[in-house]
């Protein structure tokens, strides 16, 4: 089973952790053994879902914007995280060698072309720019890929 991650990348310190407890949760009716968690390891959903799929004992597969997007795209505060999870994925992939809008629409495409579900945490908002959460699910929907999402009681934006 191949699963990927969209989500918001503003989440408040409380939510993370109702976010990690709900995506833990989700993971848990997988068998590890054949499960592959496809991400694009952005800030947020997209990092503490990563972060899941290993602590489950799964594979984790990065999908990445651009070659550059670690030193020009992600903050100080996420390179860390970045680079734990590259470290332990099982498979990167890199669409373009630059970061652009259209490499993180690449990156998206690539990811849900490869997955057979999504989960989605989001606050079932429409996305206020092109490429958003709302789009991703609405693409998802679109190809026939079975959504879950993930927005647990108290969660908030940051």
């Amino acid at each position: 089973m191949r699963i990927g991650i969209t989500g918001h990348m503003n989440l408040t310190a409380a939510t993370i952790e109702l976010v990690r407890t709900a995506l833990q949760r989700e993971l848990e009716r997988f068998d590890p053994a054949d499960l592959t968690g496809v991400s694009c390891l952005a800030e947020g959903a997209d990092a503490i879902f990563a972060q899941a799929v290993l602590d489950a004992g799964a594979r984790l597969e990065a999908i990445l914007p651009s070659r550059d997007y670690r030193d020009t795209q992600a903050g100080p505060s996420h390179r860390p995280v970045l680079d734990a999870l590259t470290a332990r994925a099982h498979r990167i992939s890199y669409v373009a060698e630059t970061s652009s809008v259209a490499a993180y629409a690449a990156a998206n495409d690539a990811m849900l072309a490869s997955v057979d579900r999504l989960l989605a945490v989001w606050d079932g908002l429409p996305s206020p720019k092109p490429g958003g959460t709302a789009d991703a699910v609405a693409t998802a929907r679109a190809l026939d890929i079975p959504v879950t999402v993930i927005w647990p009681e108290g969660a908030q934006r940051g």
